[in-house]
């Protein structure tokens, strides 16, 4: 099964994004932000971006999202340079939280882990 046009387009929206919010110069935005995905509708009107901000602090995560909504106007128009497209959407971002969810599983899978080691009855 083969990539259909919009998962190409998709893909090409979600590069040209990264490019486009690395070289964003706003210290609101955090510099450990990735775009995990990006989702263009049929008539690509509007495109639903998930961001992931590797960050412990809540405000920061929620603050790098916030400043990427309100700079859509600005993204729209350097997304127009980069990217060959009749039609670019209107971008809403949203926090992806799969990164720090898969951290806290693992640190939670290690605690497991060092606990069956230090009552382990087989190793002594």
């Amino acid at each position: 099964m083969g990539f259909t046009r919009f998962d190409r387009i998709n893909e090409e929206i979600k590069k040209a994004l990264s490019d486009v919010i690395r070289d964003m110069k706003d210290p609101r935005i955090s510099p450990l932000t990735t775009v995990m995905r990006a989702e263009a509708t049929n008539d690509l009107k509007q495109c639903k971006v998930w961001i992931s901000v590797y960050d412990r602090n809540d405000e920061v995560r929620s603050e790098t999202v916030a400043q990427l909504n309100r700079a859509e106007g600005f993204i729209a128009r350097e997304m127009g340079r980069r990217i060959d497209l009749r039609h670019i959407p209107k971008f809403i971002f949203k926090l992806d939280d799969s990164i720090e969810y898969s951290v806290h599983i693992s640190e939670i899978l290690s605690g497991l882990d060092i606990s069956r080691k230090e009552s382990d009855p087989e190793d002594e």
